[in-house]
């Protein structure tokens, strides 16, 4: 049966689990597969994306087959399709950054349930999809945003539902000190994502007090690591010397990025 990932929740709790362990063995041994062997992939970008389009074709060839990106001004494209579709970034969800932040975490701490992460500045792609994330690993999530950026509400209340099942706590709140306070993890993102850049002056007077810093990690746990999906504006949502410290993982997450698509086009395409 045909399988497309648009979402996080596209999964099952045991099939994330099951993914993110395959991409750690593939992680150890990156040509342990050429399952994709003499076929080609086809890759669509409606935004300029260095991370995801390189980690992509990485991916692709490592797994034995051939990227073929191509330009969606250029495509007459179908409504449905009879092969898998994967959803590498949208507006709307970022499920591939979601899969490397989780085998990220998994792998610093050994393990996701019962851990808490905090997500500070907008309620953007990289938000929605941590809060489904990570209420399918059993982890809890807490979103802080200033008010009038909060995540999708529709999607709090689907990572409510899924927390149900797994035992994870999911909170939006506007008080980042509170959010952090205890925190096994700290991540943010970019305040003005693509397109957004008209808002980027405005934003950063909103989103200041989100910023993650030296002062601010002190309420986390002693044990905190700091996560970004990058590129990072540094001295806005993050500061030089918290991406850059001990405590920062933001160059493995980056890796990881690689190793958990592998997995994920295995999964998909084998």
């Amino acid at each position: 049966m045909k399988r497309d990932f648009l979402s996080i929740e596209s999964l099952t709790t045991q099939e994330l689990l099951a993914l993110l362990d395959r991409a750690a063995k593939m992680k150890a041994d990156r040509r342990s597969s050429d399952v994709l062997a003499g076929r080609s992939i086809a890759m669509i970008f409606e935004k300029p994306s260095t991370r995801t389009r390189i980690s992509f074709e990485v991916a692709i060839t490592e797994l034995g087959a051939s990227p073929v990106v191509l330009n969606s001004s250029e495509l007459q494209l179908a409504r449905w399709a009879d092969i898998p579709v994967v959803n590498a970034l949208s507006d709307l969800m970022h499920p591939c950054q979601a899969l490397a932040d989780l085998l990220t975490v998994s792998e610093h701490f050994g393990k996701l349930e019962g851990l808490t992460l905090a997500y500070l500045g907008d309620g953007n792609n990289v938000a929605h999809s941590l809060l489904t994330g990570c209420a399918l690993a059993g982890m809890n999530c807490t979103v802080a945003t200033p008010a009038g950026y909060e995540p999708i509400s529709q999607i709090v209340k689907r990572a409510e539902d899924i927390a149900v099942g797994t035992g994870a706590r999911i909170q939006v709140t506007s008080d980042a000190a509170a959010a952090v306070a205890g925190a096994d993890v700290v991540y943010t993102d970019v305040w003005a994502s693509m397109g957004q850049e008209r808002e980027a002056d405005e934003r950063r007077l909103i989103f200041a007090p989100y910023q993650v810093n030296e002062a601010l990690m002190s309420q986390a746990a002693p044990h905190a690591i700091v996560m970004h999906c990058l590129p990072a504006h540094r001295g806005e949502e993050i500061t030089d010397d918290v991406i850059e410290g001990p405590r920062s993982v933001v160059w493995d997450e980056a890796e990881n990025r690689l190793h958990t698509q592998k997995a994920l086009l295995e999964w998909l395409l084998a």
